[in-house]
């Protein structure tokens, strides 16, 4: 009957399992999310390989600990070794820490190195920080500079319900059923899908971070200084964040959502946000005026 009953229960935790780690972070969620990106997934697979590399061995050094502790306790008469070191043994417990950290700093370095090339972006977006709220302006989408700037900021309704004495329920602030309070914005960053985007990432007064999990990295907004990153995002959705440097008295008031369109979509949305074009000057010409004779 337990085998009968195990069976879906492990399915239906699988199922929710991987409908968490496709998701924006869930509340209580205890684990990285796997994100919406090659770079975001890669990052959650090298921390879970060292989360159980850790695991096995706290498991056999607490193990050795507890048996040395309950079974040759000075009640049972044990006496202790008159030997003072064993060389083989020194060289075995510094020998293997070596491989695991080589064997774990491999493939975490190679990942940081791929993290790092912005070479090849096929779109550039400036990101810069302001208290509290951020700039965004795309620079260069295939060569092209479509001229799309403005500012993001939290969500109107959000703004409200977070004053004092508002009255108004953060409860109530959802989006498609999900809570979106204090994670939602006015106007979203749009990329699209399938596009390698590279971000120059600065600020105009203090140090921020923008970071979204799903995208797997965070890159501080230094002012004077200009940090880059990149993204490739596979999926359509909407992933949000925050700023993740404590920059003053509304922090916690400066989200982040990044809204991934389907190219032709992104297009269409990009052609209508570009400024329209400035209006042709128009001369006028004065005729010269002739003084009466006579």
């Amino acid at each position: 009957m337990r085998r009968v009953l195990a069976a879906p229960a492990v399915v239906l935790l699988g199922l929710l399992a991987s409908a968490a780690a496709n998701a924006n972070p869930q509340p209580w969620q205890l684990n990285m999310t796997r994100g919406a990106t090659q770079t975001a997934r890669e990052v959650h697979d090298i921390h879970m390989v060292v989360l159980w590399i850790c695991v096995a061995i706290g498991v056999v050094v607490f193990g050795v600990m507890f048996v040395a502790m309950f079974r040759f306790r000075k009640s049972k008469g044990a006496v202790p070794a008159t030997w003072s070191h064993s060389t083989k043994l020194e060289a075995v417990w510094t020998i293997i820490p070596i491989l695991i950290l080589i064997g774990s700093a491999w493939p975490a370095t190679t990942l940081l190195i791929r993290m790092a090339d912005t070479s090849e972006s096929e779109m550039t977006i400036k990101v810069t920080g302001y208290q509290w709220k951020w700039r965004y302006e795309y620079v260069d989408y295939f060569g092209k500079q479509p001229g799309i700037n403005f500012v993001s900021s939290l969500e109107s309704q959000a703004n409200r319900t977070r004053q004092l004495g508002s009255g108004m329920d953060p409860r109530d602030i959802k989006v498609d059923g999900q809570s979106t309070y204090l994670l939602d914005v006015d106007k979203p960053l749009v990329v699209p899908v399938g596009v390698k985007v590279r971000f120059v990432v600065t600020a105009d007064d203090v140090i921020h971070s923008w970071w979204v999990p799903a995208l797997g990295w965070k890159q501080d907004a230094i002012p004077g200084i200009i940090n880059s990153a990149w993204t490739r995002v596979d999926e359509p959705g909407v992933y949000r964040g925050q700023c993740a440097e404590l920059c003053g008295r509304d922090h916690a008031f400066m989200p982040i959502v990044v809204k991934a369109l389907p190219k032709a979509e992104f297009e269409q949305w990009m052609t209508a946000q570009a400024p329209a074009p400035a209006p042709a000057a128009t001369a006028t010409t004065l005729a010269p005026t002739t003084a009466p004779q006579g």
